[in-house]
């Protein structure tokens, strides 16, 4: 099978990108842990973190935002001393406050998903090819440096626009497998059945 390049051989990584990269997500819970892990993947790759996930989830009540958001400085001092996790204070802290930010997202919005996904960017606006030569050279796009700093505005943290391009690849706001990548096709379709759902 012909895969983005990035995955390598690993494989968990080749099953993270199988499975669920780029697929569209739409479940709130699901949203506020990737966007609160990017934010751990800050100066690491995504593998370590990947290969944490799942102490992450244990760790943050599988990332229930309600129940985060009323962690205390004991919880930070039991974090700190899990070694399953990247024991990073203030990304640590970070996941708490954007915790309570989701709640108030949520209560604006509706839901994180309807408020991420009007970020999804226009067509017109993306680069007619997605190549390795392309992505290398898009760390960042104008979309993610504008919801990068609507969410800075709104208090969220560790939400940089690379972290956020970052996000909106792995959650379906954009389809950045390559064009040799016989996955594309698959999220594309998959793209496009939530717009569809989301209409009806």
């Amino acid at each position: 099978m012909n895969r983005c390049w990035w995955c390598g051989t690993d494989p968990l990584y080749v099953r993270y990108h199988d499975e669920e990269w780029g697929a569209p997500v739409t479940d709130d819970r699901r949203l506020f842990e990737k966007i609160c892990l990017e934010g751990f993947q800050s100066g690491l790759s995504w593998l370590t973190i990947l290969r944490k996930r799942d102490n992450f989830r244990a760790a943050f009540a599988d990332f229930d935002f309600e129940r985060v958001a009323r962690f205390t400085a004991r919880d930070v001092a039991r974090l700190l001393e899990d070694d399953g996790i990247v024991r990073h204070r203030g990304k640590i802290e970070s996941t708490i406050n954007n915790a309570k930010r989701a709640l108030e997202l949520r209560a604006e919005q509706g839901s994180l998903a309807s408020y991420f996904w009007g970020w999804e960017p226009d067509a017109a606006s993306r680069p007619k090819r997605i190549t390795r030569a392309a992505l290398t050279q898009m760390a960042t796009s104008p979309a993610s440096v504008a919801l990068s700093k609507d969410l800075k505005k709104r208090g969220w943290t560790f939400v940089g626009p690379t972290t956020v391009y970052a996000f909106m690849q792995a959650m379906g706001l954009v389809n950045d497998h390559v064009e040799t990548c016989e996955r594309r096709a698959a999220v594309e379709k998959l793209r496009t059945l939530s717009r569809r759902a989301s209409v009806l």
